[in-house]
């Protein structure tokens, strides 16, 4: 990297990664409160994110080689044009369409901006791999300022969803995060300094996508169960429970619903991201081995199980919604997303350090693959959960998937 200045490299990389996650938390708000005012099921709800995912899946998969082949300045173009192109799409949902067709039509739209969410988000972290300096701890506070950035702007972006839903409208909204998203990927184009390097070698055969390092697989399967963990209250359990106890019906009290959740969850993303920026302070990562931040990830990992076998507990005993359960429940998530931000802090440090410099955006893809699978499992539990089950089985299917990321975890130690 003769030519290109590290720092300014990182800057663009990270506001364009900003600017993405911003339309991407907004896009999840406006889908999920709008169909959920419309009367759509937990089930039905869940449906619409799941191609998201699965094409999370896919593209992680994929988008390693891509950006090896390609270069990562052309994966991170590729995921911004995408998510411009699925937001347009959305705009011509037609409110007469019935709700097979509209689900149909929304879960293709959603799988093209999960493609193009993770050809973002596993350009940007590789390139941290390849920018950030190797000494002093500096790989682990560039990925926590990268992440826990990235969450402070996409919790933004769930407030921002939810307020133009009130104020501007379903499809008003979407017309203008496409315009301005497509503002800052010229500008992104413009300004991303040459030289941005994750290029192989041309001969590179697409067969290595898979990690050969029991390392990475196994935090890879610690990640897919702390995710599942999040999403199956995250994605449709708890936004529907306040919906449905924050509403009269009434027009004014589903707009008053949709602030409140939006900034119930925008605070939760938030203060998740601010958390995991100072997770290298929390766990004194300067200078510290590698076994010891492997520790780290163990510990944590086992903090989060009892924290939403407690909650469903609270959930269960409660005879009704009640004003004791949503406080206990906001207090609850929030010591939830605390613990929830160290162990992914930790993680996407981990992923980086153990990933060769020669394949890391492979290394970064197959992990990040990982990541979707979990939310994929979630987001479908969180529907059939809540559905069948209410709130208290929603929570304790999110213990279940917590201690499983625990006894994952555990596995590190021995490699």
């Amino acid at each position: 990297m003769p030519d290109l200045n590290p720092l300014r490299a990182y800057a663009a990389v990270t506001a364009a990664y900003w600017a993405f996650m911003l339309s991407d938390g907004a896009l999840r708000m406006l889908v999920l409160l709008h169909f959920n005012s419309l009367g759509f099921t937990p089930v039905q709800l869940a449906w619409l994110f799941l191609l998201y995912e699965l094409a999370g899946i896919v593209t992680n998969l994929a988008a390693g080689w891509l950006a090896a082949r390609f270069g990562l300045a052309a994966t991170l173009y590729g995921g911004l044009a995408l998510q411009v192109g699925a937001l347009v799409a959305l705009a011509q949902l037609d409110p007469s369409w019935g709700i097979a067709a509209s689900v149909a039509f929304v879960m293709a739209v959603q799988g093209v901006s999960g493609v193009a969410k993770d050809l973002a988000k596993m350009s940007s972290k590789s390139a941290v791999k390849l920018l950030a300096p190797k000494e002093s701890g500096g790989l682990f506070r560039w990925v926590a300022l990268l992440t826990g950035s990235k969450n402070a702007v996409k919790g933004l972006g769930f407030f921002l969803g939810a307020a133009l839903l009130a104020l501007a409208g379903f499809r008003a909204a979407v017309w203008s995060m496409a315009g301005v998203l497509a503002l800052i990927l010229l500008a992104v184009v413009l300004f991303l300094p040459a030289g941005l390097p994750g290029r192989m070698k041309s001969d590179e055969a697409w067969g290595g996508w898979r990690s050969q390092d029991a390392r990475v697989n196994r935090l890879s399967l610690a990640r897919l169960f702390l995710f599942g963990a999040r999403d199956v209250w995250f994605v449709v359990g708890i936004p529907v429970y306040f919906q449905a106890v924050l509403s009269d019906g009434s027009a004014e009290g589903r707009r008053e619903a949709f602030f409140l959740i939006g900034s119930f969850l925008a605070l939760w993303i938030i203060a998740y991201g601010a958390a995991q920026g100072m997770a290298p302070r929390l766990l004194g990562a300067k200078g510290q081995p590698e076994a010891e931040t492997v520790r780290n990830a163990i510990v944590w990992a086992g903090r989060l199980v009892p924290i939403p076998f407690v909650l469903a507990g609270a959930a269960w005993m409660a005879p009704a919604p009640a004003d004791w359960l949503t406080a206990t429940l906001v207090a609850g998530l929030l010591l939830f997303g605390f613990v929830f931000a160290v162990n992914s802090s930790v993680h996407s440090y981990l992923i980086l350090a153990f990933g060769s410099a020669e394949r890391i955006t492979r290394d970064v893809g197959f992990y990040y693959m990982a990541n979707a699978a979990g939310r994929l499992v979630g987001t479908l539990l969180s529907g059939l959960s809540y559905q069948f089950g209410g709130l208290p089985l929603c929570l304790a299917t999110a213990g279940a998937m917590a201690l499983a990321s625990w006894l994952a975890a555990r596995r590190l130690a021995g490699t």
